[in-house]
């Protein structure tokens, strides 16, 4: 792992989705050497869709911050996440397209400078293997609004990569292939 002062993690963090996937993610994740260390879940992590937040709270280590439609600020960068993708195969935090999932878009606020969620907009490091773009319209719309420095995400495994467009730069930070292989290095950025 790259050195660096935030450690940032775009979901998947669970195979099945099951407990003791996350308390072992949450261990490794924890012992990480980052001052900060930030994550939103993703369509496999089913524990943290179905688990009463107060039960978050007792497992997730101190030192360790669970975004979930909320915000975090690090020294004046303000940090949003969302585990929210859409509909995809019935997954964990699936929404529809439309205004079941702009609801949750809605939500981050303007002056986000780090956008986490774990789906890509549409249209930017989105497209599968069979070169269907699945990115979210909406986010995109929200992100063109709110203009965050970086827009982070991972789902789509074969999206890997940077770019920016329109001063954000936008990461597809997956560091698995479309097999599942860790083939990716993860991105290292300076804000």
């Amino acid at each position: 792992m790259p050195g660096g002062d935030v450690l940032i993690h775009a979901g998947d963090v669970t195979r099945h989705g099951v407990e003791d996937e996350v308390i072992d993610f949450l261990n490794w994740f924890e012992k990480q050497p980052f001052e900060y260390r930030i994550f939103v879940a993703g369509n496999y992590d089913f524990y943290f869709e179905r688990t009463a937040e107060d039960k978050l709270e007792k497992i997730i280590p101190e030192g360790v911050i669970y975004l979930k439609d909320s915000g975090f600020s690090i020294n004046g960068i303000n940090i949003w996440g969302s585990p929210v993708t859409p509909w995809f195969f019935d997954w964990a935090f699936n929404r529809h397209r439309g205004p079941a999932i702009r609801w949750h878009w809605d939500l981050i606020p303007p002056g986000t400078d780090v956008l986490v969620t774990h789906g890509p907009v549409y249209g930017i490091h989105d497209c599968t293997i069979d070169g269907i773009h699945v990115g979210c319209y909406d986010l995109l719309q929200r992100v063109i609004e709110i203009k965050p420095l970086i827009h982070v995400g991972g789902h789509i495994h074969e999206g890997y990569g940077t770019a920016k467009i329109n001063n954000t730069i936008f990461v597809n930070a997956s560091v698995l292939d479309e097999g599942y292989r860790l083939v990716n290095k993860p991105v290292v950025l300076d804000i």
